[in-house]
This record gives structure tokens, C-alpha cells and sequence, in this order.
């Protein structure tokens, strides 16, 4: 029983979307971090991996690959633990916004890599990167509004949709992207999140290191 990591926690948004939610569940099981960009990469993807990727959840005889289906997969396994918000209204918003960030954003996620231990400059604020930043601003915000009773997350109490997002608030934090204080006091609730603090001090320890430059991503060991 394990789950495969790829790009490290401190760079791979969508692995650390699967991790979240099962650590969030107490799923008992081996993680394993595959590190990206390394020669032995590829291959060690190809011998565990249906389409060479991670996440991937592997369970007993069952294979769940893609941070979606495993975070469905969670569900299905764990009623009890609000993977998803209880009520049908809730669960339908959830699942529509992170479908929408699963298949969206291509300029924040172009401009902004994650980076979550590190600091750089605000990048330059194109039109479609704009847009990007404002919707996502918009999702918080009137998420908060209209499902946020009972907590300080999107739906209240933590669920997937706050794990789908969790990466992009680490993004708007590492680049100081712009933001309402609405959007800012949400960030404020998922940073100081139990999970995100223990999930943010793994990342400072880990010993791989990615670099983006001119000619592609460099990765090296520190």
C-alpha cells in the first residue's frame, strides 16, 4: 500500500494535492517521492506507473492514478471524513471549482512554478496572467461567501477543494501575487493549517533542488 510522489513536495502541486487529503483521512500507507528531472526518473516512473506519472495510489490490488480520482477514491473509502462538503449544494461547488483549477490557469501555473520554500519577484503581470490571479481571487472569495460558514475555509470545515487550492496559495505567497484581504485571510487560514505547517517544513528539508532557466529545468541535490 503506497503512494507514489513526484517533483517533491516542495515543487509538485498535484502530488501534494493527493497527500493532503490523504493524510487528511489517515490513510495508512508508504509514501514514496520519485524526484523529478533526475536520470533515473523516467525510469523509475515507468516501472510503477500505468502512464508514467504521479500521484499514484497503490492498494492492495487496486491502482489509482491522477490527484482527482484518488481524492474520489479517499471519498468513496472514507464517508466519514468530509473529503467532500456534506451537503449536495456544497459538493457540487467543490467539485466544479477544482475541476476548473485541475484543467485551468495556464499562465499562473506557466509564470508562477511552485516553489513553496522559496521568495521570488511578482512576475510580469500579463492580461491573461491577470486573469488568471483574479479569478482565482473571485473563487475564494465568493466561495467563502456563499458556502464559508462553520470555518475559515472555502466550505467551511477543511475539505478537497482547500488541498486542490493549496498549492495556488503557496504560489500567490511565494511570488506576492496580488490579492484582496478577503482572498489574504483565506491564504492566512490554509497556511497555518496543521497539515500545510507540517507539509511546508518537509519541504524546507528536502534536498533536492529544481532550477528554471533560459534552456529548461536543471535539478541538482543540495
Amino acid at each position: 500500500m503506497r503512494l507514489f510522489l513526484s517533483g517533491n513536495l516542495n515543487y509538485s502541486s498535484w502530488s501534494i494535492r493527493a497527500l493532503l487529503m490523504a493524510r487528511h483521512v489517515g490513510l495508512d500507507i508508504e509514501e514514496e517521492i520519485v524526484p523529478l528531472d533526475f536520470p533515473e526518473t523516467s525510469e523509475r516512473l515507468a516501472s510503477v506507473s500505468p502512464n508514467r506519472k504521479v500521484p499514484l495510489l497503490v492498494w492492495d490490488d487496486e491502482t489509482v492514478w491522477d490527484s482527482l480520482a484518488i481524492i474520489e477514491w479517499l471519498a468513496e473509502r472514507f464517508p466519514d471524513k468530509n473529503v467532500w462538503p456534506q451537503s449536495s449544494k456544497a459538493r457540487a461547488r467543490a467539485r466544479a471549482i477544482s475541476a476548473e483549477m485541475h484543467s485551468g490557469f495556464p499562465a499562473l501555473r506557466k509564470a508562477c512554478p511552485m516553489d513553496i520554500r522559496s521568495r521570488h519577484e511578482t512576475p510580469e503581470l500579463t492580461e491573461t496572467l491577470t486573469g488568471d490571479i483574479a479569478r482565482v481571487d473571485r473563487i475564494w472569495t465568493e466561495t467563502r461567501e456563499h458556502f464559508g460558514e462553520g470555518g475559515p475555509f472555502l466550505f467551511g470545515e477543511w475539505s478537497a477543494a482547500d488541498a486542490v487550492y493549496a498549492p495556488v496559495v503557496t504560489r500567490f505567497q511565494t511570488y506576492d501575487l496580488p490579492r484582496t484581504d478577503r482572498a489574504q485571510a483565506y491564504m492566512d487560514a490554509v497556511l497555518a493549517h496543521p497539515l500545510m505547517v507540517e507539509l511546508a517544513a518537509q519541504a524546507e528539508d528536502e534536498p533536492w533542488m529544481i532550477e528554471y532557466g533560459p534552456e529548461g529545468r536543471r535539478a541538482w541535490v543540495r
